[in-house]
């Protein structure tokens, strides 16, 4: 049973993106209106992901292709995210390798962190959903990991939702690297509690009026759980009804899809 009264208190609503809002260029039904709705509740939203492939700059373009009006700072990436952590621990001297896309980079650079080209340049690596990876990045990276360098990766995702279907993301490339190195990353992005925590002090809202919406149990829903707020499973992406009984961590509520919250919203 879903408890109307304690979602509709919420003021702080995080909301994941592939799978959640859209699937690839389809906008969900009810995305528009429940954006709308949370606003005129004097709500706040912000949109968290866990693909570093694209800037905030490309998801502001995308939705606007899609009819949703928004703007930077509604969003925050794995890569924000990334960077807030080396800044807090001492990474803007070092040298990244970084298996990620011509954006991720850019954003990095733009942040004041040295991008090396040549694996003999690097002493850290970045690991990020990389839709322009190589054989040759692969072995840079064995190399380098070898060599017992730093290791860090945006987010621990299987697979990347498609309007076809699923396409491997950086978690898959990263148990491919285990398995060929025994080295395992700090993983930055969700299930970690950073990306929600980041959100939440940004809004200035506590986690108790804070809610954040997924269709990922291992990622949005644990990241959710580990900071500390309630959580609604949406079964529009990844997670199915016959998944919930294992599920772990269990969510605070499930919903078919977000129209089904725009109408609890509105009710």
């Amino acid at each position: 049973m879903v408890d109307h009264n304690l979602l509709q208190r919420k003021k702080l609503f995080l909301f994941d993106l592939d799978g959640t809002l859209y699937l690839g260029n389809r906008l969900f039904e009810g995305v528009r209106e429940l954006l709308s709705a949370i606003r005129a509740r004097g709500g706040q939203y912000r949109f968290l992901t866990n693909n570093s492939s694209r800037s905030v700059e490309a998801y502001v373009e995308k939705f606007t292709r899609l009819g949703v009006a928004t703007e930077a700072a509604d969003f925050l990436t794995s890569v924000d995210v990334l960077i807030h952590y080396l800044r807090e621990h001492g990474g803007e001297d070092r040298r990244y390798y970084v298996c990620g896309t011509e954006s991720m980079k850019s954003q990095l650079r733009a942040a004041g962190f040295t991008v090396a080209e040549r694996r003999e340049d690097a002493n850290a690596l970045l690991m990020g959903f990389d839709t322009e990876l190589t054989f040759q990045k692969l072995e840079d990276a064995c190399i380098l990991l070898g060599q017992g360098i730093p290791y860090l990766a945006t987010n621990p995702d299987w697979v990347c939702p498609t309007a076809y279907g699923f396409v491997p993301d950086c978690g898959s490339v990263c148990e491919m690297l285990w398995r060929a190195t025994s080295r395992r990353p700090i993983v930055i992005g969700k299930p970690e509690p950073l990306m929600p925590q980041l959100a939440m002090l940004e809004a200035s809202v506590s986690a108790q009026e804070t809610l954040l919406v997924g269709d990922r149990i291992y990622t949005d829903i644990a990241s959710g759980a580990n900071a500390g707020i309630d959580t609604l499973l949406v079964l529009s992406g990844e997670t199915k009804e016959e998944d919930l009984p294992t599920a772990d961590p269990q969510p605070t509520f499930v919903l078919p899809d977000v129209a089904a919250l725009l109408n609890i919203l509105e009710s």
